[in-house]
């Protein structure tokens, strides 16, 4: 890709929304729907996410929990489904002959003829994409799965419950349509983007979303500053949500560095939320209140949303939904600590304490969370 800045007040509005596609960030799990624009954009309750589905594949953890099921497949997001999720996130990137997939990784690696091969996502078709892994036909073998860590070394994709790679239409055709869809649009951190490319990837997205969607909601987000700007640019249906790091990792591009340029970013671009790596927000509390004072929405990515006493302790300050990989355990975790309590004592389950004074068990909740922010 060529280096190139993308600047969006230069794109005309192209949105092509069809007259009868979904407005409200709705679902039949919610007690009411949300509200969009900048007065305000309301998610209804606490929500939880399916990272991937039912989570993301850590193939070198000794949690079994972590390599149950095919991360980013129809199987697991259906199993998310099963659970109390209200929306599960996935990651789309386009391929080379303009077919949406469903895929986290850059590249994919196999083995083939004795060697490892390593090939960029977007430079495969529907058909080579597709080829790797379980296949759908009998009697049809797919290229083993591989995947490089972050160390460098290279593992077998093994999980306990394989499934398929799937296209974004094959999602939206399979999973259950009461559940809400979190697309994270997918970019190489290390490529800066031609405008009219990220343009063609998102209006090939956007296409199947709009003919597919329909009454099921949407949440776009994305770590690319420029094509989340895009989104909003393009289509004014569905919200958008800026993914940053927080400030606990450095980038190139100033605007991914910190949850200040996150909010800058979001009211500039008339986008509605954030979407950040918590520990971002425990190392830097005041934030929340800025972004809350903004009008903007908050959830949280990482691996501390796999504690319970982390989640709820966001709850706490204001956040309003967590992604999660252990999707049954927080769930459940998340009914007893929050929606129980709030009925026991006649208080509105939504209601959000930007403040809050801690109880005596509440206080307990984060000492038994220090271990845990320690090693942050």
């Amino acid at each position: 890709m060529a280096l190139k800045a993308v600047h969006v007040s230069d794109v005309p509005n192209l949105d092509q929304v069809p007259e009868n596609a979904s407005v409200a960030l709705y679902s039949s799990r919610f007690s009411k729907g949300a509200d969009v624009g900048r007065v305000g954009f309301k998610i209804p309750k606490f929500m939880v996410i399916g990272h991937r589905g039912s989570g993301m594949n850590v193939l070198q953890s000794s949690d079994r929990r972590m390599k149950a099921m095919k991360e980013n497949s129809v199987l697991s997001f259906n199993n998310a489904a099963n659970c109390a999720v209200d929306f599960i996130e996935f990651d789309v990137q386009v391929t080379k002959d303009d077919c949406p997939v469903i895929f986290h990784d850059n590249f994919i690696l196999s083995e083939e003829n004795g060697t490892i091969s390593e090939k960029r996502v977007t430079d495969l078709s529907k058909s080579e994409i597709l080829a790797y892994g379980p296949q759908r036909e009998s009697g049809n073998v797919g290229k083993p799965l591989l995947r490089k860590m972050k160390d460098g070394k290279v593992l077998s994709w093994k999980v306990e419950t394989d499934d398929s790679l799937c296209t974004l239409q094959e999602a939206f055709e399979q999973v259950d349509p009461s559940l809400g869809f979190n697309i994270e649009l997918k970019f190489d951190d290390h490529i800066v983007y031609e405008q009219d490319y990220l343009i063609h990837v998102l209006q090939t997205i956007f296409q199947v979303v709009f003919e597919h969607a329909k009454d099921r909601p949407i949440i776009f987000s994305s770590f690319q500053p420029d094509a989340a700007l895009l989104v909003k640019k393009l289509q004014s249906t569905y919200p958008v949500f800026f993914l940053t790091d927080g400030g606990t990792s450095i980038f190139n591009d100033v605007r991914r560095n910190s949850l200040e340029e996150a909010i800058k970013l979001c009211l500039e671009g008339g986008l509605e939320g954030i979407v950040t790596e918590v520990r971002g927000i425990f190392r830097n509390p005041a934030a929340v209140n800025k972004i809350k004072e903004s009008k903007l929405s908050l959830l949280t990515y990482g691996k501390l949303n796999n504690v319970p006493e982390a989640v709820y302790l966001q709850h706490l300050m204001g956040v309003e939904g967590v992604i999660v990989d252990l999707v049954q355990e927080i769930t459940e975790a998340v009914s007893d600590m929050i929606t129980k309590p709030a009925a026991e004592e006649g208080i509105e389950e939504m209601q959000v304490k930007t403040k809050p004074q801690f109880s005596q068990r509440e206080l307990a909740f984060m000492l038994k969370l220090i271990p845990e922010l320690i090693q942050l």
